[in-house]
């Protein structure tokens, strides 16, 4: 009986140093990432703690800090989900247009014209929101107000400004589509061909095609795309702050003059004139936008992971 001798390790390969350089680099990058993200997040809950525990009597108009607080998660929340119901099945068909059915020349165009969106300053979509959008919004407000004023949506009265949630909504919409639209593009172009051409040689349409082989390929990148660009319109300032007419108090009307404000809208208006007790509230205002941002990349991150074993061999 012939014993055989295992075989010899393999050694190890040899890391140049420029591996080891990149390498130590992106660790290094990652973990400032963290630092920074550690340091504001103390730092918000430092400025915040007075407000968190003074009492009602001593914060603006007397009320307690959930009371103050409420409506602007309320505004935050009600405006991005607006332009996300609005952008990402925009942002999608663009996304399919461009990559399956423009012609080549058209696509290449049409693709920088939509990427150049996202590189316009927020305040000039503000302005545009209220020269521009408010103004021809106000005939379909009294259409709505008349028509669909069963609706808690539409109930009114009609804004005679166009300053509303709505307005401001679409105007997120259209600020948001671009990184919605660029991430699926990219996404449906990394689609399989194997699996795309299989679908058209078994006699499956274009538009089959797309539902059978590139749109479940794609899934995790709309819906992570979808993420970035609700994160973008949580945190929106300057355009909010222009077109949309804040009254305070929560309602679900979208029509009517009288609107919850955002987190970052609201900050951004009343700080310049704050001092004290009432800086350390919108501290605290912004400790909630915070939570609520780290809230939704986590979930994000959460959704893209569930999928991350789908891949086009399988």
């Amino acid at each position: 009986m012939t014993l055989t001798s295992a075989p010899p390790a393999q050694p190890r390969p040899k890391r140049r140093p420029g591996d080891r350089i990149f390498a130590g680099t992106a660790t290094s990058a990652g973990i400032l990432i963290l630092l920074v993200l550690a340091g504001v997040a103390v730092f918000l809950v430092t400025e915040a703690w007075p407000a968190l525990t003074a009492p009602a009597a001593d914060l603006p108009d007397g009320k307690s800090l959930g009371s103050y607080v409420a409506p602007l998660v309320f505004g935050t929340l009600l405006a991005a989900v607006i332009a996300l119901i609005v952008a990402t099945p925009l942002a999608v068909a663009i996304a399919l247009f461009i990559t399956y059915y423009a012609p080549r020349r058209l696509a290449a165009g049409l693709g920088y014209v939509v990427d150049l969106l996202a590189a316009i300053p927020s305040v000039v979509y503000g302005f545009w929101g209220i020269a521009a959008l408010a103004p021809s919004l106000v005939p379909f407000y009294g259409w709505a107000e008349r028509n669909l004023g069963f609706i808690p949506l539409f109930a009114g009265p009609a804004s005679t400004t166009g300053k509303t949630m709505l307005t401001a909504g679409l105007v997120l919409a259209v600020m948001i589509l671009p990184i919605i639209s660029a991430i699926s593009r990219e996404v449906f172009s990394q689609a399989p061909a194997l699996h795309r051409e299989a679908a058209l040689a078994l006699g499956a349409t274009r538009w089959e095609m797309i539902k059978m082989a590139v749109l479940p390929y794609g899934k995790s990148g709309i819906i992570g795309g979808a993420m970035l660009g609700l994160g973008r319109a949580l945190g929106e300032t300057l355009a909010v702050a222009l077109v949309l007419s804040a009254s305070g108090g929560i309602t679900f009307n979208l029509i009517s003059s009288s609107n919850p404000s955002t987190i970052a809208a609201n900050i951004a208006l009343q700080f310049p004139e704050s001092s004290g007790l009432t800086v350390n509230v919108l501290i605290a205002s912004g400790l909630a936008l915070f939570l609520i941002t780290l809230a939704v990349n986590m979930l994000a991150r959460w959704v893209v992971t569930r999928r991350a074993d789908f891949s086009g061999a399988n």
